[in-house]
């Protein structure tokens, strides 16, 4: 699942491995639906958002290392 920008939850299929490889990167798993998968797989969640071929994501948030944070705001 993701969020859109506003957001709302949805859930992303792409039309080619080549589309998801640029937009997700090499090491993102991944497996072939249907449509019709896809949506029955996420209508129990709430979700009925399917957002094809996005061409933007945001990166994973990732934690701060408290070693470097505390440096940062001696530096900053």
């Amino acid at each position: 699942m993701f969020r859109t920008p506003l957001g709302a939850r949805t859930v992303i299929g792409f039309t080619s491995e080549r589309r998801l490889i640029a937009t997700l990167g090499s090491e993102q798993p991944w497996i072939r639906l249907a449509e019709s998968a896809l949506r029955a797989l996420t209508v129990s969640l709430g979700v009925a958002t399917i957002t094809v071929d996005p061409q933007f994501t945001a990166r994973a948030p990732r934690p701060l290392n408290p070693v470097d944070s505390a440096h940062a705001l001696l530096i900053g």
